[in-house]
């Protein structure tokens, strides 16, 4: 079975929706502590803390992304953008390379890690 890959910018983007949400759980736990207001307080800053992982995630792969290389998907044909030497399209999740040694090759996330590169 093979597993299911995504582009790497939206997986980055996804992590930082769901600190947002698991931000928003976390404060509304806060709510079944009422009666301890130092309890309630904990909770709503731990979950205002999340949100605000969630900012500098976001800022962080805002950054990034602006300083990828855009290609044109041979499959579908929409500009998509590229981090590392393989990765998928944003649209319609088609392997990319920039790499000509990995052409051909069946697509596997591990070709970015430094330590495999020669």
């Amino acid at each position: 079975m093979m597993a299911k890959y995504s582009n790497k910018i939206n997986k980055i983007r996804t992590f930082a929706l769901s600190l947002i949400f698991i931000g928003f759980i976390v404060m509304y736990g806060g709510i079944f502590f009422r009666t301890s207001p130092a309890i309630m307080t904990t909770f709503m800053i731990l979950g205002l803390l999340f949100i605000i992982a969630s900012t500098v995630v976001y800022f962080w792969i805002g950054m990034l992304s602006t300083k990828t290389i855009q290609v044109v998907c041979p499959s579908c044909g929409k500009p998509t953008k590229m981090l590392g030497r393989v990765d998928m399209c944003m649209h319609c999740n088609e392997p990319l390379t920039l790499d000509p040694q990995l052409a051909g090759k069946e697509f596997d996330e591990t070709y970015n890690r430094k330590r495999n590169q020669k």
